[in-house]
């Protein structure tokens, strides 16, 4: 196997919540890869906020911006026009529109929605793999896109989980974005699903 592993450490120009990328070679996951995962972008957990790597910020400033922002852009910039975005909790949806109508409606129930990298990003061939974890409060409309069922306006139910992204790059773009999470943890702290 001919990996290319991107290792993420901390800055020396940083307090310690700043990242680089190490790797001698670039591949055609390059522009995916120059997204920081600490910095949610659609590249892990499906989520954009503020995605260039040379913006720094704290942790405490950049969970405030993923709080207050969300850079539907950057789905033009990375997904394909006929990207698949599927993770469990959801119906799986296609093309950019779709993608940015999910992450909108997603957003407003969830105002504080955030995503960030818990492991190093892997990329070998066409595919980056990314671990992260996140979750957000339910203070906004009623949300009806889970699987399992609906939430009524603003029940202020937290939900906190974990997963795995596999993103395949073609032609630098991201055409599939096939997640892993634990959704029945998210579920059950929503009081969807009834825990055992």
């Amino acid at each position: 196997m001919n990996a290319q592993r991107r290792s993420v450490r901390p800055s020396q120009t940083t307090n310690g919540d700043g990242f680089r990328y190490r790797g001698k070679k670039r591949s055609l996951c390059r522009g995916i890869l120059d997204y920081p995962s600490h910095m949610s972008s659609i590249a892990i957990g499906g989520f954009a906020t503020q995605t260039r790597k040379d913006i720094r910020m704290s942790k405490a400033e950049d969970n405030k911006a993923i709080g207050k922002t969300c850079n539907l852009g950057v789905v033009d910039e990375l997904a394909a026009p006929d990207m698949l975005l599927q993770y469990s909790l959801h119906e799986p949806r296609r093309g950019r529109d779709d993608i940015k109508a999910f992450m909108t409606d997603f957003r407003r129930a969830f105002p504080d929605l955030s995503f960030w990298g818990t492991a190093d990003l892997i990329a070998e061939g066409d595919y980056v793999v990314g671990q992260w974890e996140g979750g957000g409060t339910h203070t906004g409309p009623a949300f009806s896109d889970f699987l399992m069922g609906s939430l009524p306006p603003a029940t202020g139910r937290k939900m906190h989980f974990t997963g795995t992204t596999v993103l395949r790059i073609q032609n630098g773009k991201i055409t599939q974005e096939i997640g892993l999470d634990d959704g029945v943890k998210a579920l059950t702290q929503l009081g969807l699903i009834k825990g055992a």
